[in-house]
């Protein structure tokens, strides 16, 4: 299948459009999840704290994982400000967001986990997201291995490609879908929705990044991506399945 291919110049435009549209529009429903669930303003002090520190971390994590990607621009490119800015990983924004969290609720001395309201808002903005990434092509760097498969899309270069970017919009559209279709499961465990999602997620990019091109090799053909996925993976999964555990003997009680 042949992709309209566009400059670099416009692919970077209309991937920045489509960025901060999907910002945009997490911003929106977070603040509507947090008024159905009676979570209170954003800008009340605890919660404003939190938001700030989420913002800033997810904004450490997006370049310092995309610099885990391709570390070999480090000594080519450490001077120039474009590349810095022009870089960015979802799954960085996800760990450096989560963890800017955390830290500003141990600060806060606060208890109350928000993360399920934040499931809503990542599912549309990936997807949102993902379709500048597509819209991008090879200009973007998201896009997959050489494939035969009827769906393959050559993206300019003569090459039938994996969309991968359409891809990662099936997975949060399913995978998000059925966690919020089934949300009132875990209404007793706060937390745990976004936990499932983060987990699913971190899971699809391990694999999923098994079929786009490497741009750094870390040993065994992993990227820099799916070296953090693993990592996170390790320390993050055992949480959930320990949460996962305490919900179960919960039901069990209450039967």
């Amino acid at each position: 299948m042949k992709f309209i291919v566009l400059s670099s110049e416009t692919a970077h435009l209309v991937h920045l459009f489509f960025e901060w549209i999907a910002i945009a529009i997490g911003m929106q429903l977070y603040r509507q999840q947090r008024r159905q669930h009676r979570l209170g303003s954003m800008l009340q002090p605890g919660s404003y704290a939190v938001m700030i520190a989420c913002i800033l971390g997810a904004a450490i994590g997006n370049k310092l994982v995309f610099w885990l990607e391709f570390p070999h621009l480090w000594s080519q490119s450490a001077l120039d400000m474009n590349v810095w800015m022009s870089g960015q990983s979802i799954v960085g924004g996800l760990l450096g967001g989560l963890i800017g969290i955390e830290i500003a609720k141990k600060l806060q001395g606060l208890r109350q986990s928000t993360g399920d309201q934040f499931v809503l808002p990542l599912v549309v903005g990936t997807i949102v997201g993902r379709l500048g990434c597509f819209l991008a092509g090879l200009n973007d760097g998201t896009y997959g291995n050489p494939t035969g498969l009827p769906w393959g899309i050559d993206f300019g270069d003569g090459i039938s490609r994996h969309p991968t970017q359409l891809y990662d919009i099936l997975f949060a559209a399913i995978a998000g879908g059925v966690l919020l279709f089934n949300r009132k499961r875990w209404t007793h465990k706060p937390g745990l929705l976004f936990k499932y999602y983060l987990s699913a997620y971190l899971l699809w990019r391990l694999m999923i990044d098994a079929i786009k091109p490497v741009p750094y090799d870390y040993g065994f053909g992993l990227s820099g991506i799916q070296c953090v996925c693993l990592i996170a993976i390790f320390f993050y999964l055992p949480i959930v399945v320990k949460q996962s555990k305490s919900l179960e003997s919960y039901a069990i009680t209450q039967a």
